[in-house]
């Protein structure tokens, strides 16, 4: 089709929507990008949740007013978050560790692929 601007391609090419380069062809493919979809999501949340609750500590801490409690009550927030962050940080490092060391290659259980014959 061309309108005032140029031709229009169709994006999804001629035979309607392509999602080969989503799903791959080796079967149950699909599967594996849904888990690993899930997987980068819930790091994703994980992050969003540890600044969340690094601002609200950090709020309760600018409001502590000098109480020892409360400002004891913030800094333990602020350190739960930190090594949640760093759980869920060190969780990708030790599987490309042992990625490594298992499999020689790094990524091997971070981005799994399925052979099939």
């Amino acid at each position: 089709m061309i309108f005032q601007f140029g031709a229009i391609s169709d994006p999804f090419g001629p035979s309607g929507l392509n999602v080969t380069g989503l799903a791959g062809t080796a079967s149950g493919s699909g599967l594996v990008i849904i888990l690993n979809n899930l997987i980068k999501f819930v790091i994703v949340v994980a992050g969003l949740y540890t600044f969340w609750n690094l601002i609200l500590a950090g709020y309760g801490f600018m409001s502590a007013g000098g109480e020892a409690k409360a400002i004891e009550k913030a800094w333990a927030k602020i350190w739960q978050s930190l090594m949640g962050l760093l759980v869920v940080a060190g969780s990708f490092v030790l599987a490309m560790i042992f990625g490594w060391l298992i499999f020689q290659d790094a990524t091997v259980l971070i981005a799994p692929k399925i052979y099939t014959p």
